[in-house]
């Protein structure tokens, strides 16, 4: 039996669509339609899926057969076994059979390349998810190397909520921070604190510079130096801060009283 007509006989013993089956493989349902009429063949790493999704051995799913060390020739592709072996070893995807509005729960996709994971909770080189964790992700709650999401930590975060070595959100803190409130070695925003920090309203830093400025060196309308020779007192800095907004949250306006008491 030819790899096509097994392909198509595994997949109608399941009950699948086309489409069905194309969804579990992040493909197409022509992509299916093309391998079902030998037109095309799938890459090594579709066949190993699939040789997990229909629980046979990759012999039976390409030859019908149990005995290893065939080829398998289609349209001037060649696979060898031993290569499918060596790129099994490279990939690992676990897809949770409960399911949230058509979305896995549990979607695990690694390896070496692009492989993409897409769930409730996500876990891959790319990642999107409530909760994704990836080279590169995108949810609710994300961790990677790039992060983007209401919650996010990664060496460049973006975010609500956004910690990373370079952050950029309405809350960020790292090695450079830009947002609403920005916390870092370099940090720009509304409210600034950091090593040197540019505000638009309120700065705190070793160099700062806002409209109130309060550092060891300060630029800005009104200035507090603060510094082995200059202590800053709380309430003078909070009445200042109060006078020039009144509307300040008040958990802001604690921040930076608490730190320079």
């Amino acid at each position: 039996m030819e790899f096509k007509d097994r392909l198509m006989e595994l997949r109608k013993s399941k009950g699948w669509s086309q489409e069905d089956l194309g969804y579990q493989l992040d493909v197409t349902r022509q992509t299916v339609s093309k391998w079902e009429l030998g037109q095309t063949t799938p890459e090594m790493s579709k066949l190993v899926i699939l040789s997990e999704l229909f629980d046979v051995s990759l012999d039976e799913l390409i030859t019908g057969s149990e005995h290893p060390g065939n080829t398998y020739t289609g349209n001037e592709q060649v696979i060898k076994y031993e290569d499918i072996y060596i790129e099994k070893k490279r990939h690992y995807e676990y897809k949770s059979n409960t399911n949230f509005m058509g979305i896995p729960l549990i979607h695990i996709n690694l390896g070496y390349g692009l492989y993409r994971a897409k769930g409730i909770i996500s876990i891959g080189n790319i990642a999107t998810g409530v909760i994704a964790l990836g080279i590169i992700s995108f949810g609710i709650i994300s961790f990677g190397a790039v992060a983007l999401g209401l919650f996010a930590l990664a060496g460049l975060a973006s975010g609500l909520f956004a910690i990373g070595g370079v952050a950029a959100g309405g809350l960020a803190a790292g090695g450079v921070a830009i947002g609403y409130l920005a916390a870092g070695g370099l940090a720009i925003g509304v409210y600034s604190i950091g090593g040197c920090a540019i505000a638009d309203k309120i700065a705190l830093g070793g160099y700062a510079r806002g409209t109130i400025a309060v550092g060891d060196k300060v630029k800005g309308t009104v200035t507090f130096l603060m510094n082995n020779y200059h202590n800053v007192n709380a309430e003078d800095l909070k009445n200042e801060i109060l006078d020039q907004y009144p509307n300040i949250w008040k958990v802001i306006l604690k921040l930076f009283t608490s730190i320079v008491s």
